[in-house]
């Protein structure tokens, strides 16, 4: 799926690709932050760009996801997606109903698949978690979770390049 996006994106400035790629939910910035320095970015660049992209759709789906995902569970597909994916969420994120914010942060900076920026926002919708404390959350776990990534990326290319001599 993300060859397609990928596809779809020739001729667009790397840059916007990289952001384009941390916003979607089946990459976050787990499939940008490679991407990028595989398209020769600097650490630094491809961090920044990544943490930006993941955290762009975050403030309008903290607002909207609630009321939106009402509306839209009148209809039968919507009401089976949302169904699933507040049910998928529940069940990862049990701490986070008791701890809120702090639960939510390490909740988002796992780098692990089904985990982030864009399920954070269902657990903090979910659970009821503050505006304010679910931006800062889910910022923050973004942020480590960019760091995570980055150093593993970083040591694999370094690691893939000493075996290529």
């Amino acid at each position: 799926m993300l060859g397609i996006v990928l596809d779809w994106l020739k001729g667009v400035p790397k840059e916007y690709v990289v952001m384009i790629v941390a916003a979607l939910p089946i990459a976050e910035l787990r499939g940008s932050i490679p991407l990028a320095l595989s398209l020769g970015m600097s650490p630094a660049k491809a961090l920044w760009l990544s943490i930006i992209g993941n955290m762009s759709f975050v403030i309008p789906a903290l607002f909207l996801l609630e009321p939106v995902s009402n509306y839209l569970s009148r209809f039968t597909i919507f009401k089976r997606f949302f169904d699933w994916q507040f049910a998928r969420t529940r069940k990862k994120a049990q701490a986070i109903q008791k701890y809120e914010a702090l639960a939510l942060i390490f909740f988002v900076a796992i780098p692990l698949p089904m985990t982030g920026a864009w399920t954070g926002v269902f657990a903090a919708s979910l659970f009821k978690v503050r505006f304010r404390w679910a931006l800062c959350a889910i910022f923050t776990g973004v942020l480590i979770a960019g760091c995570i990534v980055l150093i593993l990326s970083t040591l694999g290319v370094s690691s893939w390049k000493a075996m290529r001599g």
